[in-house]
């Protein structure tokens, strides 16, 4: 399903629609089949404008057995249009999932346009002429799907046919069966009378420019190899695999050409040693992960916020706690990012907001990492991560170059001070092993001031540890754009992250309602904005939807004293902006409400 998905994706970027995508697969390698734990589905929203999110509720599912039917039916508005395999509604494997009787045939699906066909046995008899025996044959049933998906929407199937060339090229009867069965698909849709309609989504009204489409741990990986272009140093990752993080070191191996290093740990501490370490050598150390892995890097972390050296750790989340829900998306690990070391061991964060921006948000971190020199954390997660979207590629000479200002040896009359300051970024000299005159010691014990000698000192330890706090506190970034179109909303929504599609949408539907509501979004979540607090300062009502339980609602309040209304979601699925629009619209029901319960001044006349 991920793959028929995938390939009906490419065919959308290329003809030009908008898109934005919600693959949505197990936790096991293997789970049990037939089973609900075991539906692995693709959810693709593809318009002729500009969309935020994969859509709360499909117009078409197509349901290859009982359990995909009953894990996503109920996601359907009445008169959708479902397709479903009838080859395996056997009373075993109804029962399997909970149905007492077969739901193609009881009348339960009545409100929807239901298509019950045998595609298995379709595909098997398509792509008999090829000798594959039946299971193999009827493997190809998802490119039977996906022509006849295909022909419901118009596409054409040249481009997934060249795929399946090159994918099977040493395999011919089995390249030949899928080309065959996508075939079979898309004509059966144009000759059977099954179908009352099919569909036309022209290409979306977009700026000049070459686009390709493109999930969010591409776009991140992409962005350090940019980073690392843009600032001239090699690139190190040292990383572990782990869901849903493992597919940046897949694809920064592949970079090799543009001074990348790729080192798989033997699990996830030496993942982050290794990179502090290359951060020492004047490389750009990186490591990536997921919330446990941040949890088992925490030490070297604060190992990096000690040394003052640049990292950048990749922390794509996912549900937890512990192992959590591997798969599934979640953005709980802020204050973890704030938080989560011994000690005041503070360090800049940053959070990308969609699939495309990974690649910007990376180049921002490493920047901020370099400038400086501070272990910045980069929250990305699995909406994110495994999420797509077209992605319009930057013009390279316009691309903020980077400057890693290593030391220079002091003069003759002069004594090199590691830990010595630069005015404005409070950044300590970067200096690599090997430099004569560069000499120097470094370690976890706590450094005097200036010279980077072991200190017991109160007032020095008191001194330093306030000194990479105002470090942090005085990174540039810029302030926040509020979209607030009519000037004059009560309501402002806040978020961060891969919520801001969500949020983005809902907004767009009570706005359309007639109602005025603001919308904020933030990237740099440490530091805050310097204008954030005059903003929230300046609505009636914020209001900060998260997936968790409300992280960034609490650090809003207990820095700005604002009463942030938290609205939350722990279900490993993104917001849906239907109900978005309903939480907004009460939102501003109530404060109609309050206005009209106050009290107004009356002038008697005696």
């Amino acid at each position: 399903m991920q793959l028929t998905g995938d390939r009906f994706t490419q065919e959308a970027a290329t003809f030009g629609n908008d898109l934005s995508t919600l693959p949505n697969f197990p936790a096991e390698i293997r789970a049990p089949q037939g089973t609900m734990a075991g539906v692995s589905s693709f959810q693709l929203h593809f318009a002729d404008h500009d969309i935020l999110t994969p859509g709360d509720r499909p117009d078409v599912l197509v349901a290859m057995n009982p359990a995909a039917l009953r894990a996503n039916v109920g996601d359907l508005r009445a008169g959708a249009t479902l397709i479903v395999d009838t080859h395996d509604f056997t009373t075993r494997n109804l029962t399997k999932v909970g149905y007492a009787s077969n739901p193609l045939e009881d009348g339960s699906l009545d409100d929807l346009a239901l298509h019950a066909i045998d595609l298995t046995g379709m595909t098997v008899e398509a792509v008999k002429e090829f000798g594959l025996s039946r299971k193999d044959a009827a493997r190809a049933k998802n490119m039977y799907a996906l022509g006849l998906v295909s022909w419901l929407y118009g596409r054409d199937v040249e481009g997934t046919e060249t795929w399946l060339a090159k994918k099977f090229a040493g395999k011919t009867a089995i390249r030949d069966a899928n080309v065959a069965a996508l075939h079979a698909g898309w004509y059966f849709g144009e000759t059977t009378e099954t179908f009352a309609v099919s569909y036309t989504v022209k290409p979306a009204t977009v700026a000049p420019g070459r686009y390709r489409n493109i999930t969010g741990n591409t776009a991140l990986s992409y962005g350090l190899v940019a980073a690392g272009q843009l600032s001239g140093l090699p690139i190190f990752l040292g990383a572990y695999p782990i869901t849903p993080a493992s597919d940046i070191l897949h694809e920064l191996s592949r970079h090799k050409n543009f001074g990348v290093t790729t080192f798989q740990a033997e699990d996830e501490i030496a993942g982050i040693g290794a990179a502090l370490g290359a951060s020492y050598g004047g490389a750009l150390g990186v490591t990536s992960t997921s919330g446990p892995g941040v949890a088992l890097k925490a030490e070297t972390i604060g190992l990096a916020v000690m040394l003052e050296l640049p990292l950048v750790v990749v922390d794509v989340q996912r549900g937890g706690p512990s192992t959590g829900l591997p798969t599934k998306t979640e953005q709980s690990d802020l204050l973890q990012a704030m938080y989560g070391r011994n000690g005041e061991a503070p360090l800049p964060v940053v959070a990308p907001r969609s699939p495309a921006d990974c690649f910007d948000a990376a180049i921002e971190a490493t920047r901020i990492a370099i400038t400086h020199r501070t272990p910045v954390m980069l929250l990305s997660d699995g909406y994110l991560a495994n999420g797509s979207e077209p992605w319009a590629l930057p013009d390279v000479a316009d691309l903020p170059r980077i400057d890693p200002g290593f030391a220079t040896v002091p003069g003759e009359d002069e004594t090199f001070l590691p830990y010595s300051r630069e005015p404005e970024t409070l950044a300590r000299p970067w200096a690599p092993p090997g430099v004569a005159g560069l000499e120097h010691r470094i370690g976890g014990i706590e450094k005097a001031d200036g010279t980077g000698a072991i200190s017991y000192d109160p007032d020095n330890h008191d001194l330093m540890v306030r000194t990479r706090q105002a470090k942090v506190d005085a990174v540039q970034v810029p302030d926040v754009e509020v979209d607030d179109p009519s000037g004059d909303a009560r309501l402002l929504v806040i978020g961060w992250g891969s919520t801001y599609g969500p949020i983005g949408a809902g907004v767009r539907r009570v706005r359309r309602r007639g109602e005025a509501v603001a919308q904020v979004h933030l990237r740099h979540l440490n530091p805050f904005p310097a204008n954030l607090g005059a903003v929230l300062s300046g609505y009636d009502r914020v209001v900060c939807p998260e997936m968790n339980l409300g992280q960034l609602a609490t650090l809003l309040r207990d820095r700005y004293l604002v009463d942030v209304r938290r609205l939350t979601s722990v279900r490993g699925m993104p917001f849906g902006a239907e109900q978005l629009e309903h939480e907004f619209l009460d939102h501003l029901s109530e404060l109609s409400d309050l206005t009209t319960d106050q009290p107004t001044d009356v002038e008697v006349s005696r």
